[in-house]
């Protein structure tokens, strides 16, 4: 969980005195650096993530769209607040795409990188080296991180501990570097510099670029496990190491290079460079997992369009792989290494797409604060403007860097939620057309179950998007067919915006007439549906179902756009494409295919 700022070591720093908009390292800079790096470590991680964001919990989940659901929830659906809301939240999801691709280019080429340190040998095989790390990393992706997740949790402890006693033994050659705590320096920092001083927070901000990271594990891990973690080790060993660098660039300018490195002894240099790409890979592990686990999130809330969804361990549910997702991962992070070519490029890509989302967190977080903790208003004025001062201070600051790089993770972040609002809003429109051709189950039964019908032996499941009407299958079935089965159920699978629905809570039945029952199962956005659980439930409820005797009818579309303007018949379009290319609905429910007869329909959008 703490791979993604447990690893900016490698590169943060460096970036304030070596980067493209690298200042001068003289005493009074390098002191300057130090306490912005301190004080924002302290005040985004420390007090705003760690103390205050993780009390905005969902039924335990956190991330940007576990704190969007939670905070609409207490708007009306139709209203500003709402949209504005789930506005929000959308394209802050949208952009932690961006970091899931650019932290494992990043990471990865900085650990290589250390290879040139020790011998200008390297320096032709350091792309090829990332490449082939990064292949082999979404390579095992399907295996899960159940297993390798064991060897994890200590490797990152000793990566922790190391980068701490590097940074000690510096120190203790120049302890003077430790006066960088108190914030005079960082004040007079600005006072010596002026706007480059503004422009450094871009590179300062890689420091806590894993603060998103942080709040969106925190229901893998729990709000105790994630604060005991943060102030006993991780954040006394990364201040260590930051502190630790910048002691030996106040003694060796040249160290600028790459002060993390340099802070080891010749010796050290090797099994410090394997442990540090051994450590890159963990933390790109992160955040690959957490690209699977906001694409899950995004499909159940309807954002997105199914897809075709592993799980990869028996015990944890939100242990989930999905192949398309990892693959174009793959090719826009190997696309950023060949363009970028060194981890300085990749750095001024990096930052903005994190900021932005940060930024949105804090506007989120206000609603949280007024709606749902009930504080005074007067007191989330004042810290939401603190933050936010900060907030903007260091998006400003990453928005100077979107001609070198930054461009790309909010181009990714715009196509993204381009797509996310056509798939919602296509998919909406579409079963507002599918509802005005639906009767009501009241008039279905008065109008339908009178005519005289051939009665089949077994049961007959109708999949139906509307809680209230009858799914047009079941209809074309009657009126086509004269046939009707001896048990028939309407079966409506609902997502809510709440992340687990409990099992007693899971299903609702209704029963209009004999034989007929119209169920709806009910679940969060983090559950797992699957068609045998809810038979079993509806067994216990006394609707007993045998699969070998049972029917699965399933509506299937063909959607003709309709004549718009341009922009509309565009979006018309790319929705059809994204529908025609969504997994099947028999794979994503687990019905089994033997038993599924699709019955086809014409829509016009």
């Amino acid at each position: 969980m703490y791979g993604d700022i447990g690893t900016s070591p490698l590169y943060a720093l460096r970036e304030c005195f070596h980067g493209p908009h690298s200042i001068v390292p003289s005493e009074g800079n390098v002191l300057g650096v130090l306490s912005l790096i301190f004080w924002s470590l302290i005040v985004i991680i420390s007090i705003k993530y760690v103390i205050i964001v993780m009390r905005a919990d969902n039924d335990g989940e956190g991330g940007i769209l576990a704190l969007m659901s939670l905070v609409s929830s207490a708007e009306k659906k139709s209203g500003f607040k709402y949209i504005f809301i789930t506005t929000l939240g959308l394209f802050g999801a949208a952009l932690l795409y961006g970091d899931g691709i650019i932290t494992p280019a990043i990471s990865v080429l900085s650990a290589v990188e250390g290879l040139k340190i020790a011998t200008p040998f390297f320096n032709p095989y350091i792309i090829p080296l990332t490449v082939i790390i990064l292949v082999s990393l979404f390579a095992v992706q399907y295996k899960g991180t159940a297993g390798v997740g064991k060897i994890f949790g200590p490797i990152t402890f000793i990566w922790f501990i190391v980068i701490a006693v590097l940074g000690i033994s510096s120190i203790a050659k120049n302890p003077d570097v430790l006066r960088a705590i108190n914030p005079y320096f960082a004040l007079h920092f600005f006072v010596d510099n002026g706007f480059h001083g503004f422009v450094i927070l871009g590179s300062v901000f890689l420091v806590v670029t894993g603060g998103e990271a942080l709040y969106a594990d925190l229901g893998h891990f729990g709000k105790s496990p994630i604060k005991l973690a943060w102030f006993s080790l991780v954040l006394p060993c990364l201040l260590l190491n930051y502190f630790g660098q910048g002691a030996l660039i106040l003694k060796n300018v040249a160290a600028v290079e790459n002060p993390f490195y340099y802070l080891a002894p010749e010796w050290a240099l090797y099994p410090l460079v394997i442990l540090a790409t051994i450590a890159t890979v963990i933390a790109s592990q992160a955040l690959i997992s957490g690209a699977f686990s906001i694409t899950f999130q995004a499909l159940q809330l309807g954002f997105l369009p199914r897809m075709r969804i592993l799980h990869t361990s028996e015990d944890e549910r939100g242990q989930i792989y999905i192949p398309q997702i990892n693959w174009i991962l793959l090719v826009c992070t190997i696309a950023l290494v060949l363009g970028f070519k060194s981890s300085s490029n990749l750095a001024a890509a990096y930052g903005i797409a994190v900021t932005s989302t940060m930024v949105i967190t804090t506007i989120l977080l206000s609603v949280a604060m007024v709606k749902l903790w009930k504080w005074s208003k007067l007191v989330v004025f004042f810290v939401i403007t603190f933050f936010l001062i900060i907030d903007l201070s260091f998006w400003g600051a990453n928005l100077l860097k979107v001609l070198q790089g930054g461009w790309v993770p909010l181009t990714m972040g715009a196509v993204i939620y381009f797509l996310m609002t056509t798939w919602h809003n296509g998919r909406k429109n579409l079963l507002n057309k599918i509802h005005e051709q639906t009767l009501s189950i009241e008039n279905f039964v008065t109008e339908f179950l009178s005519i005289r019908m051939i009665a089949i032996p077994g049961t007959a499941i109708y999949m139906s998007s509307s809680s209230t009407g009858t799914p047009p299958p079941l209809i074309k079935n009657i009126t086509h067919n004269r046939l009707l089965h001896k048990q028939v159920v309407i079966l409506t699978i609902k997502f809510h915006k709440v992340p687990h629905i409990r099992l007693e809570e899971r299903i609702q039945i209704e029963q209009p007439t004999e034989g007929f029952y119209r169920v709806i199962a009910n679940y969060g956005f983090m559950d797992i549906t699957n068609i045998q659980q809810i038979i079993e439930l509806l067994d216990k409820q006394g609707i007993k179902i045998k699969m070998e005797k049972t029917t699965f009818f399933l509506g299937r579309e063909t959607l003709i756009p309709k004549k718009k303007n341009l922009f509309e018949m565009i979006r018309d379009k790319i929705f059809i494409l994204m529908s025609n290319n969504s997994q099947r609905a028999t794979d994503f429910f687990n019905i089994p295919p033997t038993r599924v007869y699709e019955v086809g329909t014409q829509v016009e959008l």
